[in-house]
C-alpha cells in the first residue's frame, strides 16, 4: 500500500494568507516549506488511487502528483473520495471534483446530512454530476477494491457544529486501512481531541499512524492573540506536554509516526524550530506536502 500526502497543512495552509504570526512570516521569506490544506491519497496498485478528504487545494495538489493526471480521454485513477468530516477544509474540494463524469463519495450518514443541509456542498456537486454515496458505518469493515480495505472508527469530540445538524455519531471518524496482500496497515487520523481507550484500540499496532498535529501546545492560539480556545476546546489534541500525542503515542507500538493537518502557528513547521528536534528525537515525523509512505 502507498500512501501520498498531498496536503500536510490545517485549514489555511501554511502560510496562511491572512496571518502573520512569526511561524508564518518565517515561511514567507523562505525559511520553512509552504504547505498545502490537509489530505491524502492511498493505492495499493498505483492504478487506482482513493483520496481521503478533498481540500480547497485539490487542483493543485492533483496536478503536483503524476499518479492521478488524467488519461487521454479524461478517464482518471480517482476511484473515490473518502470523508472524516464535513469541515470546510476537507470538503470544499469536492466542488473542484465537479467536471467528473460521476463521483464515488464514502461519508457516514452525519457527514452527508451536513453536506446536504447544512452546508448544501453535496447539494451544490450533484447539479453538476452524478454523485454515488456509500455508507461508511464507524467499526464495520469496508472493501474500497480488490486488496485493500478500511474501517472507520468514530471520534468523539466536543467541537463547535458549524452547520447545526445535531448528530455526534459518525460526525468526525478515523480510518484505519488494510492491504490485504501485505498485512500492512495505517491509520488516518487528521483530528482528534482525545486519545480514548477506544481510539487506542484503532492505533494499537498499526505499521504507520498519521496523526492530527495541528498544535504544538495546548495554548498555543490564546498566546499568539489568535483565538480565545486552546487547541483541545477546538477539537485537536497537542503535540506537546504531559498528556499531549508525543507522550502518550510511544506506548501504542506503531511502527511509524508521521504528523499531519499542522496549523499555520506551529512551530514544527520550521525545520530548524527545537519544537522539531523534539519531535525527530522522539524517532517521530513532521509530513510535507508530497511525502510517501509504503506500507
Amino acid at each position: 500500500m502507498l500512501l501520498r500526502v498531498l496536503g500536510s497543512a490545517a485549514g489555511g495552509g501554511s502560510p496562511q494568507w491572512n496571518c502573520g504570526c512569526p511561524v508564518c512570516a518565517a515561511v514567507r521569506s523562505g525559511v520553512g516549506l509552504a504547505r498545502t490544506q490537509s489530505s491524502v491519497a492511498v493505492s495499493t496498485d498505483h492504478r487506482r488511487w482513493f483520496l481521503i478528504n478533498a481540500s480547497p487545494d485539490v487542483r493543485t495538489q492533483i496536478n503536483a502528483f503524476s499518479g492521478l493526471h488524467p488519461h487521454d480521454d479524461r478517464t482518471t485513477p480517482l476511484e473515490a473520495v473518502l470523508l472524516t468530516d464535513a469541515e470546510l477544509d476537507h470538503t470544499l474540494g469536492l466542488l473542484l471534483l465537479r467536471e467528473a463524469r460521476a463521483l464515488r463519495l464514502y461519508a457516514t450518514p452525519a457527514v452527508r446530512e451536513t453536506l446536504c443541509v447544512g452546508s448544501g456542498i453535496l447539494r451544490t456537486l450533484e447539479r453538476y454530476c452524478p454523485v454515488e454515496w456509500r455508507a461508511v458505518s464507524p467499526g464495520a469493515d469496508l472493501a474500497l477494491a480488490d486488496g485493500l480495505s478500511c474501517r472507520a472508527f468514530d471520534v468523539p469530540t466536543t467541537k463547535r457544529d458549524r452547520f447545526g445538524a445535531g448528530v455526534d455519531h459518525g460526525r468526525v471518524v478515523g480510518y484505519r486501512l488494510t492491504d490485504e496482500r501485505s498485512g500492512g496497515t495505517l491509520v488516518y487520523l487528521p483530528g482528534v481531541q482525545s486519545l480514548t481507550p477506544a481510539l487506542r484500540v484503532e492505533i494499537k499496532g498499526c505499521a504507520c499512524l498519521l496523526i492530527d498535529g495541528t498544535c504544538w501546545s495546548d495554548d498555543e492560539l490564546v498566546r499568539l492573540g489568535l483565538a480565545g480556545k486552546t487547541s483541545r476546546e477546538m477539537g485537536h489534541l497537542p503535540i506537546d506536554g504531559p498528556d499531549g500525542s508525543l507522550a502518550q503515542l510511544p506506548s501504542l507500538g506503531v511502527g511509524r509516526t508521521i504528523f499531519v493537518h499542522m496549523n499555520n502557528t506551529n512551530p514544527v513547521l520550521l525545520e530548524d524550530a527545537p519544537e522539531r528536534r523534539t519531535v525527530e528525537d522522539s524517532g517521530m515525523e513532521v509530513a510535507m506536502d508530497g511525502l510517501e509512505v509504503q506500507v
